[in-house]
């Protein structure tokens, strides 16, 4: 071979090389350039393809970065759907980075948060709406473990407590229901329950009865006291007569004013009505209120009515006579003020 002609296959082994090298040294910077937007979340729902990968990473970080985390992620030869879960993309990180999260599905855990809720369906909406399962997903769950768990229907809210707890967004509703279960029973140990017990009351029945004394009053050092004032009506066998009890029967809680008309609902919330404690709470109550009222001292209280001056605090009675005194200020307040 001429010497001419060897130099040739040198020099474009060389050219090559430079090209190479230059293509693959563009590649690196193209792959590892840092993210410089503000915190995004990424939501991958499951089977999602690669243009709509794409199309996600788009919308959420800008065509050019996501261009790159595609490149980079094509570059591993993974399949799209392998990056299903919820990322929180943080200033600087790379492409590549980002990509190695999508394909290892390191996903960032989410924080779901619930509070102030009446109902199993309001919890199934609020947890759902942060979650990648539905609401009917959530209602399923609950119909399907709580029951195993000694729960009815109506005392599903004692169930859970409102708080914030992490999970990974892809988690299932059945594994949800059954972690948030844990927190409550973890919350029951067997000193609680003992407390309970020496109340004559069971821990959904504290949640029942707790829930109540949490819609009467906004003033949470009187909820123990009025915790105590419904269980010494519950022990004298006498009717709640709890007003929160007769807007949960009729599922309007706008109601300021409780008339001799709401009174006549027939159902077993309305404590007017019947005896004893309702089916189940009428609210999702807070691990605080079970822990004052669980270490409240006794009170021989039986009756209460707001105070008229309106600040939503309560004046007590032991009889009724001073308990009439008491509802007539307020009445006549309530009446000064066209609350009807």
């Amino acid at each position: 071979m001429k010497k001419t002609s060897i130099k040739i296959i040198i020099a474009a082994i060389v050219v090559l090389g430079i090209i190479g090298g230059g293509y693959a040294y563009y590649l690196w910077r193209y792959v590892n350039s840092s993210y410089s937007g503000e915190p995004t979340w990424v939501y991958v729902p499951a089977g999602t393809n690669s243009d709509a990968l794409t199309d996600t990473l788009r919308l959420r970080l800008g065509d050019n970065m996501a261009d790159r985390i595609m490149t980079a992620y094509k570059v591993a030869e993974k399949e799209s759907s392998d990056a299903h879960g919820a990322y929180l993309i943080e200033p600087g990180e790379t492409p590549k980075e980002i990509a190695r999260r999508l394909i290892r599905r390191r996903q960032t855990p989410i924080k779901v948060t619930f509070n102030n809720l009446r109902t199993a369906d309001q919890l199934a909406e609020r947890v759902a709406s942060q979650m990648e399962f539905s609401p009917e997903d959530f209602r399923t769950a609950m119909a399907e473990v709580l029951p195993d768990a000694g729960f009815k229907t109506e005392e599903f809210v004692a169930a859970f407590f409102p708080d914030t707890y992490e999970f990974y967004w892809t988690t299932p509703a059945p594994e949800a229901v059954k972690r948030l279960l844990k927190y409550r029973n973890d919350f029951w140990n067997d000193a609680r329950r003992a407390q309970a017990s020496a109340l004559g009351l069971t821990p959904v029945k504290v949640h029942t009865i707790c829930s109540i004394a949490e819609d009467e009053t906004n003033a949470r050092d009187e909820r123990p006291t009025v915790a105590r004032l419904y269980l010494n009506r519950v022990r004298k066998g006498m009717k709640l007569q709890a007003d929160p009890t007769v807007k949960f029967a009729l599922g309007d809680f706008s109601i300021r004013r409780v008339l001799n008309k709401h009174l006549e609902t027939n159902s077993p919330y309305n404590t007017y009505r019947v005896n004893g404690l309702p089916p189940g709470p009428i609210r999702i109550v807070e691990r605080r209120t079970i822990e004052d009222f669980l270490a409240a001292p006794d009170n021989d209280y039986i009756y209460m009515c707001a105070k008229e001056d309106f600040s939503g605090r309560h004046n007590f009675a032991r009889d009724y006579q001073t308990h009439q005194v008491n509802a007539r200020k307020y009445q006549q307040e309530l009446n000064k003020r066209n609350i009807k």
